[in-house]
């Protein structure tokens, strides 16, 4: 029985296409399928190998027969010429070359594959190695290596506690075999030598189904029957460390709220919004998600990492086989790009999947997918368009280009136009010049009968050397003099700090380093304490440092003015102080009756024009006015001002947990992050939103970083549009501004309970992050797992900074000690 079924999901074309179905007398819902580019392989009545062409699906079927028992399990070989497929059941296992069979087919003559031998347990999977030269058999607690040349068991590699349910061959490392099982570890063998390399412990809570080596990346997936990816890496560095674990079922939920929210074309209230108990009422209601294969997707040009700084595998995505539906997992930033719910194609006749098997189609952007019924015996062949499937499931999408380098010039109407206005008259060079050209400008034209002479026809005069002898030599003069002006390029091919240079206590008693910053400089590195002081250390942590104290709760933020005369404070006392560094004095207060709520984030901005706060609710702009004079009788009032320029309220009134903007360079763009883990990008140009991200982490983000480079370095302009995103328990997230799409995600560091601070290097190369196992963690841009692990610290490490000037990381530990 076959036929040919259209299903049109929500846009107008044709998503997926039901190619064939059939109706099988015994039920095959656990069998290992095969799909290939040539054919899609399944059992039809127990057993029969039945065969069905992808390009051109008019030939008749090839059925091949053999076995006498039911086939439990086939894979086909990784070559063309010639194809093979092995097949298996609880009597023997058959190795069938495709084209002497269709050879024989088209004569009438019955196909005949070749026995490899007789198995006494029934075998769950088949696979090929990468030269099609041996075919490893999970059969029970076993995994039996054959040779296809000569029929015979080469090796049997024991040593799981339970049924192995997956193997896989290492296609960069030939004699590399890792299987899975039903105990919850994988090993990894040396099936050439018959030896275990590597096994490892539990580290799930479910059986182990599915298995896929990504080459890459080097890395190893696994799935669970709880739905729960583990992804390791195969680095041999690395030894098999663990890089990320995604649940399944989050991933399709914060899948489902973006795209409901970018059909919208706007987010929604709150009160709108489905609740988690809605949500979650669903989610029961619902099959189970386990992971029954992974495959590759081949997407090259419809999904592009676009900002031109990351490399080509950060594209890199995997087809993920569930029972209740098809899922597109990108590899880097550990997000589903699209899914595709076997519920919402109601003319599907497979609705709930027991096993699946799929191919994708490079050329012509098409992937196929073959089913079986969980609880009936149909089989299907499904046909996925992945140009309709992007197309009806883009993300959201900026109304116009966002970047963080202004693209524009400032709107006369724009709250930054008193910024340009304030620069353009506090030029003092300006100002003289125009007094000067007045004051030409209204004297009267007179005509003299003689003109001095210029003196260009006269010799020159030339005056000798003379030794100047009144002047007072003085080394340390000379020699400071000459470090102030010299400035070096900050190296980017240089590698990360990973000894300590030198580590001082900030305090005598146990107090918490809550922030630290470099100044633009790299010469003074600022430290926020809990007990409401703020230290000045010389950037090689060398002399006393200088406190500035005047806060009554702990310090939360620190932020350097860009010529380092300023520096900016908020605490936990809802205040906000400006300081002269110099003086080491108060300039400018903003007290509690100004601010409605605690700071936590605050910035100078727009070239210190402006000073950019997050209180509540609102994101407010300040303009100000710092005086350092002051009047020695009226000491106590200061003489510097401020106000408010303008205020913006997020999306669905949410308390602002983190801001970012460019202070280095003019930029209208402001990053904030909202109690509803929400990202909320801003154009004060134009003093209004221009994107939101939803469910941009399943918790609330504590820090935004965005990559600001330094004075001492230059990147390449789309690097400027990076940015990262952290949340407790979540690990760190790396986007791009103008696609606004999570490009990667770093989450080998422990970070479940406690908010730790991230920061991006100078250079653009890498991110480090504190962590709760007293050790600061180093990521490269291009890599998901860590790079370096600092060690050398007692507690938790809750701030890191680079210093813009030269390859140094400073780290806080949460008690009193500051490493550099």
């Amino acid at each position: 029985m076959a036929q040919e079924v259209s299903c049109i999901g929500d846009c107008e074309d044709t998503i997926i296409t039901e190619k064939y179905l059939a109706e099988s007398t015994e039920a095959s819902s656990h069998v290992q399928l095969a799909c290939s580019m040539l054919y899609c392989a399944f059992p039809l009545h127990g057993n029969q190998l039945c065969l069905w062409s992808i390009r051109d699906p008019s030939h008749q079927l090839l059925i091949l027969q053999g076995h006498l028992q039911s086939i439990t399990a086939m894979a086909f070989g990784n070559k063309e010429n010639p194809p093979l497929i092995c097949s298996a059941s609880q009597d023997c296992l058959m190795i069938w070359n495709l084209d002497e069979c269709r050879e024989k087919s088209l004569k009438g003559l019955v196909p005949r594959g070749t026995v490899m031998g007789t198995l006494l347990e029934k075998v769950l999977y088949l696979r090929f190695s990468p030269d099609d030269r041996v075919v490893a058999a999970c059969a029970g607690s076993r995994v039996l290596v054959l040779d296809v040349e000569s029929p015979s068991v080469l090796v049997e590699l024991e040593g799981h506690q339970g049924t192995v349910t997956a193997a896989e061959f290492c296609p960069w490392q030939g004699q590399i075999l890792i299987s899975v099982s039903e105990d919850r570890s994988f090993k990894v063998w040396d099936h050439c030598m018959g030896t275990l390399v590597y096994s490892s412990s539990v580290f799930a809570a479910y059986p182990l189904l599915s298995l896929f080596i990504h080459e890459d990346s080097k890395q190893l997936l696994t799935g669970c029957a709880d739905g729960q990816l583990w992804v390791f890496s195969l680095v041999e560095r690395h030894r098999y460390r663990c890089v990320a674990r995604v649940d399944l079922r989050k991933r399709n939920k914060a899948f489902f709220t973006r795209r409901m929210e970018s059909e919208g074309c706007s987010l929604p209230e709150e009160s709108q919004r489905p609740s988690r108990k809605m949500l979650d009422q669903g989610e029961e209601a619902e099959a189970a998600l386990p992971i029954l294969m992974l495959a590759s997707c081949y997407l090259p040009r419809l999904l592009d990492a676009g900002c031109g700084v990351l490399p080509s595998e950060s594209s890199a995505c995997l087809w993920i086989a569930s029972s209740t539906g098809l899922f597109i997992f990108h590899l880097a930033s550990l997000e589903l790009e699209h899914a595709l719910h076997f519920k919402d194609f109601r003319c599907l006749s497979v609705q709930v999947a027991g096993s699946c098997a799929v191919t994708s189609q490079a050329a012509d952007h098409k992937a196929f997918c073959l089913l079986t019924s969980m609880f009936g015996k149909r089989i299907a062949i499904l046909e996925v368009s992945l140009d309709t499937l992007v197309r009806s499931q883009q993300g959201p999408v900026p109304e116009k280009a966002l970047s963080v380098l202004a693209s524009s010039c400032v709107l006369p109407t724009s709250p930054l136009y008193l910024g340009v206005v304030k620069g353009k008259s506090t030029k003092p060079s300006g100002q003289k010049q125009s007094a000067v050209q007045s004051a030409v400008g209204d004297q009267p034209l007179v005509f003299h009968a003689k003109v001095r002479s210029s003196g260009y026809a006269l010799p020159p005069r030339v005056t000798m050397f003379s030794p100047k002898t009144n002047i007072k030599k003085d080394g340390k003069r000379s020699s400071k003099c000459k470090i102030n002006c010299k400035r070096e390029e900050y190296p980017l091919e240089t590698s990360v700090p990973s000894k300590p240079s030198k580590q001082v206590a900030v305090c005598q008693e146990p107090t918490a380093v809550s922030c630290v910053q470099f100044s633009g400089d790299g010469r003074w590195l600022a430290c926020g304490l809990a007990n409401s002081l703020s230290l000045i250390f010389e950037a090689s942590l060398t002399g006393t440092p200088a406190a500035l104290s005047g806060h009554d709760g702990a310090v939360s933020t620190l932020c350097w003015s860009h010529d380092q005369r300023w520096l900016l404070s908020a605490a936990q006392d809802q205040t906000l102080r400006l300081w002269s560094v110099h003086r080491k004095e108060l300039l400018l207060l903003l007290d509690r009756g100004r601010l409605c709520k605690p700071v936590p984030s605050a910035q100078f901005y727009y070239m210190d024009a402006f000073i950019l706060l997050s209180s509540g609710q609102e994101l407010q702009l300040l303009r100000y006015h710092v005086d350092p004079v002051r009047d020695e009788i009226k000491r106590y009032k200061p003489r510097s001002r401020y106000e408010c320029v303008l205020r913006l309220s997020t999306r669905g009134a949410t308390e602002v947990t983190s801001l970012s903007a460019v202070n280095d360079f003019y930029s209208h763009v402001v990053l904030t992050a909202g109690r509803n883990r929400t990202l909320q990008v801003f154009d004060l140009n134009t003093g209004c939103s221009a994107a939101v991200i939803a469910e941009a982490h399943s918790r609330p983000i504590h820090q935004i970083c965005q990559n600001k480079g330094s004075s001492f370095t230059t990147q390449q302009f789309q690097a400027y549009n990076l940015f990262l995103t952290t949340a407790v328990g979540e690990g760190v997230r790396l986007w791009d501004l103008r696609t606004l799409r999570c490009e990667r995600s770093f989450e080998g560091h422990p970070n479940r309970g406690y908010p730790c601070r991230i920061a991006f290097s100078p250079c653009g190369r890498f991110v480090a992050c504190g962590a709760e196992d007293r050790h600061a963690y180093v990521y490269n841009l291009g890599c998901s797992t860590f790079s370096h692990r600092l060690a050398g610290h007692t507690d938790t490490v809750s701030e890191v900074a680079f210093n813009p000037a030269a390859p140094q990381a400073s780290e806080d530990k949460h008690p009193t000690s500051l490493a550099g």
